[in-house]
């Protein structure tokens, strides 16, 4: 993790100060003496200066909201291309030839005529293909890893696309699951917005002639609607740049993505299909992995890169330093503390009868029926909340608006 250091230092008798990058001060320092010259006074750890922020932010938006991304289907099609043309015994090299000359994105033809160039160059595949991990992904990587340490490159494309279509499947299945719940929470929302623009000013108008003491409930109400009048804008200004400012820092700053992918985990829900899509997809590498022959210690170096939430990362990075250590593979997964019992089990009756890729499959298979069923049904874990959501606002609205009339008839009849 690159810091920011602020270094003083001594140089013709004046005092001045400079900023470096490294990852620890030992480094800043070794840097500031090589670059700087002069007497170093004190170097400290500093926060990131205003124009390397805008510089961050600036290539964020960029990359972000403009540049164009290659599409799954395209790429799950090319690699199912490669896939067949390997099979067929047709050098590597060839194949990525072919698919630049066949490839109608744009995006595709561009990448796979770069790795092409880094292969004319003296690179392998793997070296090639990881210059775009953030266009195909750790998975791909981690797959054509495989199938250049087997020599089997045609079975592990083949299995890389059937993991990205799976991976595709299942963000439209989440797509389309979603579409129900936030179609109707956007209804609610404008029909909120309306009750406050326009259905209780009126009322506030008939509360205001009273001047009787209003019930919870309406004071409630009343200040929800001065806020949206009065400050509507900018309080929908605020959401966006809150949620900007979240996922700007999760792309750059790594002790902030730690701590939001640690926390998130505990949320209902958004934190069980983040933890049973990681774990399925670790598992399912690492059982690939181990099954081709792979080194445990390998096999857990390339199957942790595929994880995404870096605190799930983190655990399961702790997994290779027990191995390292000496711990069995059980022991080593127990220690993380995200396993079941069951599991733990499980692995340890195949490590033990030297079935180990076998119950390595059930784990993931396991981990993925979960994920499934969450996706598949997430629909009816999200109405209960959407139905207490509703019924609390069709309260506050019933009770702010009907109480203070109730009252107000009470006093003209007993007046």
């Amino acid at each position: 993790m690159t810091k920011y250091y602020e270094v003083n230092y001594l140089a013709k008798g004046k005092k001045n100060r400079a900023v470096v990058k490294a990852i620890n001060k030992i480094e800043a320092l070794n840097i500031a003496k090589a670059q700087i010259g002069g007497t170093i006074l004190k170097i400290n750890e500093t926060s990131v200066p205003v124009e390397d922020r805008v510089k961050e932010i600036t290539k964020y938006i960029g990359e972000s909201y403009f540049k164009r991304k290659i599409k799954p289907e395209n790429l799950i099609s090319s690699i199912r291309q490669l896939a067949v043309m390997a099979n067929a015994g047709i050098p590597i090299h060839d194949s990525i030839k072919e698919v630049v000359k066949s490839a109608t994105d744009k995006q595709v033809k561009e990448m796979f005529s770069k790795i092409d160039e880094e292969l004319n160059a003296g690179h392998s595949l793997t070296e090639a293909i990881s210059k775009f991990r953030t266009e195909v992904g750790d998975v791909t990587v981690a797959m054509i890893e495989l199938g250049e340490n087997t020599g089997n490159m045609a079975e592990s494309l083949q299995k890389l696309a059937n993991i990205l279509e799976e991976m595709l499947e299942n963000k439209r299945k989440f797509k389309k699951a979603m579409r129900y719940p936030i179609t109707v929470m956007i209804a609610i929302a404008i029909a909120f917005t309306i009750m406050m623009v326009y259905v209780v000013p009126k009322f506030k108008e008939i509360f205001d002639k009273f001047h009787s003491e209003l019930p919870l409930p309406t004071k409630i109400l009343l200040a929800m609607e001065s806020a949206v009048n009065n400050y509507g804008l900018f309080l929908l200004g605020a959401i966006f740049g809150i949620i900007f400012y979240i996922k700007f820092m999760y792309k750059t700053s790594p002790s902030f993505r730690y701590s939001f992918d640690k926390h998130i985990l505990k949320v209902y829900l958004i934190g069980n299909i983040i933890y049973y899509s990681n774990l399925s997809r670790f598992m399912m590498i690492f059982t690939e992995l181990i099954r081709a022959g792979i080194p445990v210690v390998e096999a857990l170096d390339t199957a942790v890169i595929t994880t995404e939430n870096e605190y799930l990362k983190e655990k399961l990075s702790s997994v290779k330093v027990s191995v390292e250590r000496g711990v069995n593979l059980t022991e080593s997964f127990r220690e993380t503390g995200l396993f079941e019992g069951m599991l733990i089990q499980m692995i340890k009756a195949g490590e033990q009868g030297g079935a180990l890729d076998q119950m390595l499959d059930k784990v993931a298979e396991y981990y993925n029926i979960k994920f499934q069923d969450l996706i598949d049904n997430i629909s009816s874990y999200i109405e209960p909340i959407m139905l207490g959501f509703i019924a609390g606002m069709v309260l506050l609205l019933a009770l702010g608006i009907f109480m203070p009339m109730w009252d107000m008839a009470q006093t003209v009849k007993h007046g």
